[in-house]
Parts: structure tokens; C-alpha cells; sequence
């Protein structure tokens, strides 16, 4: 599975950006995707999760009734829908996925354990 994240831009505080997340994997359904995110000098970090099934998502306490998680199995697309925007919610972000997982599961995993990650895309949030 390869991941591609796109959709990062400069955006200000109270503004909206939807990221896109793009795998070539035809199995695709049969893997959790997860966002992550990592400021600089900080380590990365959670953000959302959907299921390998679709019925499930899970998402950071930071985050949550601001970021919509949603996939497309047809497309082989995830989608991270971030409204609210916040100066803190700057980062580079990832995609990332996990075969058969939760989204729950992929939320409790350690980063250094999700075994497949795309390139991130820059997310600025100005104030």
C-alpha cells in the first residue's frame, strides 16, 4: 500500500481545509487510515482514524466536532475535514494505515508501530 497526503495549505484561524489521502492499493478497504501530526519539535501525533470497515472512526479529544474523518473505498480515498482551524493545529500531517485495525485500535497504537505512512502535507493556521 502507498500513501499519498495532499491538500495542506495556509489557512486562517477559524478557516476550513479538507486533506485528501490517496492509496494505489486495490485491498484498500481492507486497511484502517489514520491522520497524524507532527509540529515541529514535537513528536507526531493522533489526530483521526476510520475503520478498515468504514463503520467506525475515532479522533483525538483536540479535535473533535472540528476534524471529519471519511473515506471513499470506491476512489481508494480518506478525506480529513478540518473546520475551526486553530494556530495550533499547524503541522505537517500524515496519513497512515493499518490492516484490519479499528479505528480505535489505530488511535491506541504507537506511531512507531503503524506500518505503512504516506508523505505529509504542511498544514499553517495563522492567527
Amino acid at each position: 500500500v502507498q500513501l499519498q497526503a495532499s491538500g495542506g495549505g495556509l489557512v486562517q484561524a477559524g478557516g476550513s481545509l479538507r486533506l485528501s489521502c490517496a492509496t494505489s492499493r486495490r485491498a484498500f478497504g481492507s486497511y484502517a487510515v489514520g491522520w497524524f501530526r507532527q509540529a515541529p519539535e514535537e513528536r507526531r501525533k493522533f489526530v483521526a482514524a476510520i475503520g478498515y470497515d468504514s463503520d467506525t472512526t475515532h479522533s483525538a479529544e483536540s479535535v473533535k466536532g472540528r476534524f471529519t474523518i471519511s473515506r471513499d473505498n470506491s476512489e481508494n480515498m480518506v478525506y480529513l475535514q478540518m473546520s475551526s482551524l486553530k494556530p495550533e493545529d499547524s503541522a505537517v500531517y500524515y496519513c497512515a494505515a493499518q490492516e484490519r485495525a479499528t479505528a480505535q485500535a489505530m488511535g491506541e497504537t504507537r506511531v512507531g508501530l503503524i506500518p505503512i505512512w504516506g508523505r505529509g502535507t504542511q498544514v499553517t493556521v495563522s492567527s
